[in-house]
């Protein structure tokens, strides 16, 4: 399973019930996890063997927004924050929308451009200086040839 909880003992916790994508697949309730090589194994009732967890390949497991703890630091966000914000330089430009977040070794904004293909924007302070959540935007600082 691809972890992308700062949490996963809490969050996994026996006894736990997840919402899944797509939801007729879901609640599931956590029977136990366990980390194996870096890897966490998660067991839920009601799915017994390879082939029922097989089944479950692709299935995202979510939770409602609005039942995460905010963390304190300014500079923590939560997928679900950053879609939708309007992205422009630090020269006002215009660039597009965040239409999702990658997590790939590092966290990546998926900027839909207007007549261009997506820009896929290395969230770090150094290009991305100011979050802006009441706002409903970003700023970025792309390098030459980024956009």
């Amino acid at each position: 399973m691809e972890v992308l909880t700062d949490d996963p003992e809490l969050r996994f916790a026996a006894g736990t019930s997840i919402a899944t994508d797509p939801a007729g697949i879901g609640p599931l309730v956590v029977e136990g996890r366990r980390w194996h090589k870096g890897i966490l194994l998660v067991s839920f009732a009601g799915i017994a063997g390879r082939d029922a967890a097989e089944e479950l390949r692709g299935t995202m497991l979510v939770i409602d927004s609005a039942d995460v703890e905010p963390s304190g630091d300014p500079d923590e966000f939560h997928d679900h924050q950053l879609i939708g914000l309007a992205v422009r330089t630090v020269s006002g430009e215009a660039v597009g929308e965040v239409v999702d977040v990658l997590h790939h070794g590092q966290d990546l904004l998926v900027v839909s451009r207007n007549g261009a293909e997506d820009a896929l924007i290395p969230f770090v302070k150094e290009l991305v200086p100011e979050v802006d959540l009441d706002g409903g935007r970003l700023v970025v600082d792309p390098p030459e040839g980024l956009l």
